[in-house]
């Protein structure tokens, strides 16, 4: 439980690399650089199954595959969609409710308990992301925006859906995200036809943070987010799940994009202290084990 927790969690910690890798790829528009990365992301489960043992192919239920598509091509569309019928400061904090959700969904899971430490745990590290995408600012929502609103709405509940759902088939191999990833380039290839120019990176530089990103968090990380939902402590996961945009913040910070201050010290206390809130019992549980362990 605890090393598959640690999994999910190398996925926040690659999606914190999300801002920094986006900005320095230049200027190309979303569905063009999703239907890249994420085929980038594609060759990276093809290269993973030929270091993995052969195994009899069991059918996957058609559900599955549109949870899959559903979540990563569902979530990327309606967030772009989002940001450009909204301002991005508060669809971006409208998207972020996933975490929550996913703590609260827990709840209807079979076989899972959700405390008062899980929810309390996530709504510090929702607090701590307020002040984060806020700048420390206030929200104005304005009634002009509500399509761009309900879009983000949309997609904080497909990302959190897809996580949740994606528990219910612990059986099925995280190799298929393989193919999910295949479907949504795809799917980012026709709506960028449709909706976009077409803009290359103008330099060396660019095209590494396009394959950086295609790596790493639109890579690597739905691999290990999908072994974490499946096999990990999904409530403890969630609420972990508020480091990203911290870490993503301090990540700029040392890249020289941001500066540091006493904001980000705050949203760095609610959000480390959410938690470890949400994991108490995941944590004192590991010291009793070892202090019995210890006191035989």
């Amino acid at each position: 439980m605890g090393r598959a927790t640690l999994i999910g969690f190398s996925a926040v910690a690659m999606w914190a690399l999300l801002a920094l890798l986006t900005d320095a790829s230049g200027t190309m528009p979303p569905f063009q650089l999703s239907a890249i990365t994420f085929a980038i992301g594609t060759g990276v489960g093809l290269v993973a199954r030929l270091f993995m043992p052969a195994t009899k192919p069991e059918p996957i239920p058609a559900i599955v595959w549109v949870i899959g598509i559903g979540g990563l091509f569902g979530y990327h569309f309606f967030y772009f969609t989002a940001l450009r019928n909204a301002p991005a400061v508060e669809a971006s904090l409208i998207a972020y409710l996933w975490p929550l959700l996913i703590v609260l969904g827990s709840a209807l899971m079979p076989g899972e308990k959700l405390a008062w430490n899980h929810i309390a745990g996530a709504l510090l590290g929702l607090a701590g992301t307020f002040l984060i995408i806020t700048k420390g600012g206030g929200l104005s929502f304005d009634a002009r925006y509500g399509f761009g609103y309900a879009m983000a709405v949309v997609c904080a509940v497909l990302w959190s859906s897809y996580s949740l759902l994606s528990r219910r088939f612990p059986s099925v191999p995280t190799t298929i995200v393989t193919w999910f990833c295949l479907a949504t380039s795809v799917l980012s290839l026709i709506c960028h036809l449709l909706l976009e120019q077409t803009v290359w990176p103008e330099n060396t530089g660019q095209w590494l943070a396009v394959l950086g990103l295609g790596l790493m968090p639109v890579g690597a990380a739905f691999y290990a987010w999908d072994i974490g939902v499946k096999r990990g402590n999904i409530q403890v996961l969630g609420a972990a799940s508020y480091a990203a945009p911290l870490l993503s913040t301090l990540v700029l910070i040392i890249a020289g994009f941001a500066e540091p201050s006493l904001r980000i010290l705050a949203a760095c206390v609610l959000i480390t202290g959410g938690a470890v809130l949400a994991a108490k019992s995941l944590l004192f549980s590991k010291r009793r084990a070892i202090e019995n362990g210890a006191g035989a």
